[in-house]
């Protein structure tokens, strides 16, 4: 839930909000707790407190008011609210020099989504989280433009506080660039080319330094489109009985992610 005239976002959860408290305490402006949690947020409160910030012991009612969601597990932080800011040169130049593993959505439009995309990305060590501007997160009040939610914070449980969130205006010509610096691997369940397939694409040895490597993620309907496979370095699938078509978006980004952190 955004608060249009703070510039405000509360985040809510548990692992969220705790995380928050931990690696950017400076962007809480307020926060909101039961009673029973206070022993978990002694020092973000203490640090409010420092900064001359408020905090605020709540009953349950109160708190799915401020959030708009019963799901707060007892606690909500009002943040300021995350700009996602465009991929800039500097940041492709560290992704590449460091090779590091970043993740690009194209369409991807569900927070729950992007949440649970995050909290994977996070366990197995992204660095950027991009996303393109067809990805338009949020209920209808919110599609102003690339948004993070309260809903997509909470499923994270923590993770967006581990990597940059990036964005862009067009995913193929992006592509058509990055596959000159970095493994650029799109996701379609229709290549001739398996997940298993990823470890002699990303050579790495005692003597290759290992490549940047960017994960390109397609809306859950209609996949990645043409233009943008065509600028992907390789094209892969997860193979599976066929019973089902695909798995979900964030499920298949898990298995992708656990197999580019074993290269």
């Amino acid at each position: 839930m955004r608060n249009k005239l703070t510039d405000e976002l509360a985040v809510c959860g548990m692992n969220a909000v705790l995380a928050i408290g931990e690696y950017h305490p400076d962007t809480i402006n307020r926060l909101f707790l039961r009673e029973d949690r206070l022993k978990s947020f002694t020092g973000v409160c203490k640090q409010l407190a420092e900064r001359k910030r408020p905090y605020k012991i709540c009953e349950d009612e109160e708190l799915e008011r401020i959030c708009k969601s019963v799901h707060h597990q007892g606690v909500v932080a009002m943040i300021e609210e995350p700009v996602i800011e465009p991929l800039s040169v500097e940041d492709l130049d560290l992704w590449v020099n460091e090779g590091k593993t970043g993740i690009l959505l194209h369409s991807v439009g569900n927070d729950h989504n992007l949440g649970a995309i995050a909290r994977a990305a996070a366990f197995f060590d992204v660095s950027f989280m991009v996303l393109n501007e067809k990805c338009i997160i949020g209920n209808d009040e919110d599609k102003q433009g690339l948004r993070l939610t309260t809903s997509a914070y909470r499923v994270a449980e923590g993770g967006f506080e581990h990597f940059l969130v990036r964005k862009i205006t067009n995913t193929a010509a992006f592509l058509k660039d990055a596959s000159k610096r970095l493994v650029t691997i799109g996701t379609d369940t229709r290549a001739r080319r398996r997940i298993s397939d990823l470890k002699g694409i990303v050579k790495t040895g005692s003597q290759v330094k290992r490549p940047g490597i960017v994960l390109v993620l397609g809306n859950e309907e209609t996949g990645l489109p043409d233009n943008v496979k065509e600028q992907c370095s390789c094209l892969l699938r997860i193979p599976g009985t066929g019973n089902i078509e695909s798995l979900n978006v964030s499920q298949a980004a898990a298995l992708f992610l656990h197999t580019i952190f074993e290269v």
